[in-house]
């Protein structure tokens, strides 16, 4: 049987489910969140249109209000993708 390969962007996992895509390992102790809340047809294809970027704590022990970070909105996947890699690469450093 094949092996499923790991999708990464910069060395880090993506991961999706439906309209959410996770960025970052949960081992880490921060992750991005990404959630497409519009999208437009484009010729046959669906685009994300509107995306909600979120910087977020990854402990169990916090609730959600106080798990988010920072948080932004982008108009295009690739926008909030790039900014949510900014985010997460300095607060790791850190």
């Amino acid at each position: 049987m094949a092996e499923k390969k790991q999708l990464t962007y910069k060395g880090r996992p993506l991961l999706r489910k439906d309209d959410f895509i996770y960025y970052g390992s949960m081992s880490d102790e921060y992750i991005i969140m990404l959630q497409i809340t519009e999208k437009k047809k484009l010729d046959d294809i669906e685009m994300p249109s509107r995306v909600s970027v979120q910087l977020q704590f990854t402990s169990p022990d916090v609730s959600y209000k106080e798990r988010v970070i920072k948080q932004a909105e982008k108009s295009s996947i690739y926008d909030a993708i790039d900014l949510g890699s900014i985010w997460l690469e300095k607060v790791l450093k850190s």
